[in-house]
């Protein structure tokens, strides 16, 4: 590779990768402030846990609305271009999380407060359901094949930078205000903070160009009609295989670093600021888990890592929750059962997890089946797992056992579609690292 290809990837990535920050930070600030802000001055109520079911119900809707952000973004990606959707859903992703911050509250105008956060959820979907596909599109067919899986998993770093500065600038401002101060006006900073990052990640992104990959493509005048019909005729298959491998990802995602927050302080009385800087640990592992698992990928082969990966994982649910639940009010062992399962062996599914579904599609259709696959999924692997973990939690009088098994069902369910695509082999033109789970060796 020479020098000024290797300054192109640098940049393409960089830019991926400061966008995709953003967009999570968004996306996740929302969830980690539902249960503690959320339901208490938006959906106000007599019972907590209702309150705090309604609240997660417009966390979940912004699950709902990313597949519909995936298709519309997908389908001019693959038209148009990857760069220019970029742009867009950055822009749209940050105004909603802006406005997000000046909401009033249900005390202040009544019914119209929830429905106005709902709205700007909404917008929030919309614009990360076609970020995420165009991020690591840009990484993975600017990446020599070889390496595509590491180059592709940088992009996913997004995610653990965007959790670790949620988690962590509502845990510096809940350690800094009162209880009284953060509810009042102090969580409304963590929202408004994002105005300054989107005008940075504008102006990098506005510098990249077009993948060589679409270029040819667009070269060749082989952009399709309506891309979205052509991924369901050409590769339906695959597409509900990429659905089931999201399984895992969606729901140990939601479960610990969204979910578990609720349940330490709540349940377990760990303070706001303790729970949050263990789901910030674990994310800041995560920023060097997730290139590591990517790169084991393209060496060991894609599906072989992320089918060992879900299994491995949603095991890792039990004796997490057990140590949480046992720890004795000892925040550092509460860390360590945040941190090892979600901080390193999530890691092993959401690292190689882009590529894979990558290959699923060639590159015509590959903006929208990506998107499509992850956004669509997203709805019950990940929209609506704080809502059943709350609610097997109460079905279980407080214990977490029962959402350790939804885990492990999610797991096994994602294991097996793995292993499917690994015996099917990559859609498009053959790369190094992805040949299929029956042959022999390492799957070199």
């Amino acid at each position: 590779m020479s020098a000024t290809d290797e300054k192109a990837i640098r940049r393409v990535v960089t830019s991926a990768l400061v966008g995709a920050s953003i967009e999570w930070y968004d996306f996740f600030l929302y969830g980690v402030v539902a249960g503690i802000v959320f339901n208490k001055l938006y959906f106000p109520g007599s019972d907590p846990v209702v309150s705090t079911l309604l609240a997660y119900t417009t966390f979940a809707v912004g699950f709902v609305t990313r597949p519909l952000g995936g298709v519309i973004f997908g389908h001019f990606g693959d038209k148009i271009g990857r760069k220019s959707m970029l742009i867009l859903t950055l822009m749209i992703m940050g105004v909603a999380t802006f406005l997000i911050g000046l909401v009033p509250t249900y005390a202040q105008i009544g019914i119209a407060a929830p429905i106005l956060l709902l709205l700007l959820r909404v917008a929030q979907g919309i614009g990360l359901g076609g970020e995420w596909g165009g991020a690591v599109l840009m990484a993975y067919e600017y990446a020599p094949k070889e390496k595509r899986g590491f180059y592709a998993s940088l992009p996913q770093i997004g995610l653990a930078i965007g959790l670790c500065m949620a988690s962590g600038v509502v845990a510096l401002l809940s350690f800094l205000l009162t209880d009284e101060q953060f509810l009042a006006w102090g969580w409304r900073v963590a929202f408004l903070l994002s105005g300054v990052m989107v005008a940075v990640g504008m102006y990098i992104r506005l510098h990249v160009q077009e993948t060589p990959e679409f270029a040819a493509v667009k070269a060749r005048n082989a952009e399709l009609r309506i891309p979205f019909m052509d991924m369901l005729r050409r590769y339906p298959g695959n597409v509900l295989k990429g659905m089931g491998a999201r399984y895992i990802d969606g729901v140990f995602f939601n479960i610990f670093g969204v979910f578990s927050i609720n349940y330490l302080t709540t349940t377990l009385k760990i303070s706001r600021t303790e729970a949050l800087l263990g789901v910030m640990a674990a994310a800041v592992v995560m920023i060097f888990t997730i290139p590591f698992f990517g790169r084991m990928s393209d060496r060991l082969g894609r599906p072989r890592v992320y089918m060992w990966g879900s299994l491995i994982t949603a095991i890792a649910a039990f004796p997490g929750f057990w140590l949480m639940t046992h720890s004795g009010g000892n925040v550092l062992l509460v860390w360590l059962a945040i941190i090892v399962p979600f901080g390193i062996l999530y890691a092993s599914v959401y690292g190689p997890e882009a590529a894979l579904f990558c290959d699923l599609f060639d590159a015509k259709v590959r903006y929208t089946g990506i998107s499509f696959v992850y956004q669509f999924s997203g709805i019950f692997a990940s929209g609506i797992t704080p809502i059943v973990a709350t609610a097997l939690l109460k079905s279980g009088g407080g214990e977490p056992w029962q959402i350790c098994l939804y885990v492990l069902f999610a797991g096994v369910v994602s294991a097996l579609c793995a292993w499917l695509i690994g015996r099917s082999g990559p859609a498009g033109e053959a790369q190094a690292g992805r040949r299929p789970l029956r042959a022999s060796g390492a799957g070199r």
